[in-house]
């Protein structure tokens, strides 16, 4: 009888080790640890679709966004080394345009006046600019995505922005990207013909489901480099 017991407990025993083991690995600090990070960097637009592509990439790879809104260039140049910190970056996907285009005052303050307003970052300085956020990403060995900005319809809420501005803030961008080689996530063709169902009314900001369709498409970008 106290043979029986003794197999009894041993095989009780292994039993629980396989089921503590199976729940130790399959607990999510374990199973995430070896996961590629990707990093986010961008203003609101970006904040929307981080998300919804977390969950795109779930189990795939761990996906941060900068601390708060990236907004314009100059906020870029001064914020890089800490948004990209020590961290080990598998993909860097990245964005400025919608903030830099905007119109400010002298004192930094949106505004609607055009004859009393500037663009907050003029388009020399955005190319300028990109160029040494450019350079501090690359020291990070990362694949590097930058998405183009998202396109707007005309008379939007808030600070004036002109469409005709994204094209010609895209170009600028697309002239740092291609010198250096650089993955494009031609954001502002992909989301353009599909404004009405995604885009809030005169908003530059995309709906829940607009969100969604974003970060669904900059998924299947980072994706082909998690390969």
């Amino acid at each position: 009888m106290r043979y029986d017991v003794r197999i009894h407990n041993k095989k009780h025993f292994t039993l629980l080790m396989i089921v503590s083991l199976l729940g130790w690995l399959s607990h999510p600090s374990f199973c995430k640890k070896d996961l590629p990070k990707v990093l986010i960097i961008g203003d609101s637009i970006s904040i929307g679709y981080t998300e919804p592509l977390q969950e795109f990439l779930a189990g795939k790879a761990i996906v941060k966004h900068n601390p708060g809104n990236a907004a314009h260039t100059r906020k870029g140049v001064e914020n890089i080394d800490e948004w990209v910190g020590d961290a080990d970056w598998a993909v860097i996907h990245f964005n400025h345009g919608l903030h830099d285009l905007k119109y400010v005052d002298d004192q930094g303050e949106n505004t609607r006046d055009r004859e009393k307003g500037h663009m907050q970052i003029p388009v020399e300085d955005y190319e300028k600019n990109l160029e040494k956020i450019v350079a501090r990403l690359e020291d990070t060995g990362a694949k590097l995505i930058f998405a183009t900005t998202t396109p707007f319809p005309e008379n939007v809420d808030g600070p004036l922005r002109d469409i005709e501005q994204v094209k010609v803030y895209n170009a600028a961008a697309l002239r740092v990207m291609k010198k250096h080689d650089i993955a494009i996530n031609d954001l502002y063709s992909f989301a353009l013909p599909r404004l009405e169902e995604t885009q809030r009314p005169n908003n530059v900001h995309f709906t829940k489901e607009g969100s969604k369709v974003l970060a669904e498409e900059v998924a299947r970008h980072i994706e082909n480099w998690l390969r």
